[in-house]
């Protein structure tokens, strides 16, 4: 239980700082090409920080194909939610109280648009996860960090006005924090967790 609690804590301070990046870099003057590069980034180096500790999730959808992969027990992946979903609520309520000003995410995002961008990019993200950070055949390598960041900074331009860009359920719980629209939360959410489950489908399809 102690290195679960260890786990949980690096899980815990790698999602804070995610979710602390987007809304400082969104609601503040940071936006137009600096928001992507600094979550992009921020990513990449939480990654380093916690990954020979926990596997630097910071992301539910990750910790689910992770879980399905093989790599993550059920017990662990609770607590990792648990500890990813706190953090992404209590940095928009950071973000909130340093900017002093009311955030708020208003859209008027095609349901099925965001459906379709979130599932592809958190599929995306989890493909390289699992095939950067969990194969035998890259073990020890030195580019998993960047590889995951650029997945992320790849899919926030990419999407850019079709939808969030959060590919994450604890940066989507952190929009919803900042007065984004329940409905579609609840849809990005969903469709990350969806996303997450057919990267590790097909990694264990095409890896032996």
């Amino acid at each position: 239980m102690k290195e679960l609690s260890k786990k949980c804590l690096v899980e815990f301070i790698g999602t804070f700082f995610l979710v602390l990046t987007v809304g400082c870099c969104v609601f503040s003057t940071a936006s137009g090409i600096i928001a992507p590069l600094a979550i992009g980034f921020v990513l990449m180096v939480m990654v380093y920080a916690g990954g020979y500790i926990s596997g630097g999730h910071y992301n539910p959808a990750v910790s689910l194909a992770c879980l399905i992969r093989g790599v993550l027990s059920a017990k662990d992946m609770v607590f990792y939610w648990i500890s990813q979903l706190l953090a992404g609520f209590l940095a928009a309520l950071t973000v909130k109280h340093l900017l002093s000003l009311p955030c708020q995410c208003s859209s008027d995002f095609s349901v099925c648009k965001v459906v379709v961008c979130e599932i592809l990019f958190t599929f995306a993200l989890c493909y390289v996860v699992l095939n950067t950070a969990t194969a035998k055949e890259t073990e020890g390598n030195s580019y998993y960090g960047l590889a995951i960041g650029s997945t992320v900074l790849v899919g926030a331009f990419a999407t850019a006005g079709l939808c969030f860009g959060a590919f994450n359920p604890a940066v989507a719980i952190g929009l919803l924090t900042f007065g984004a629209c329940a409905k579609i939360i609840s849809i990005t959410i969903i469709a990350n967790l969806i996303g997450g489950a057919l990267a590790a489908g097909v990694f264990k399809f095409v890896n032996k």
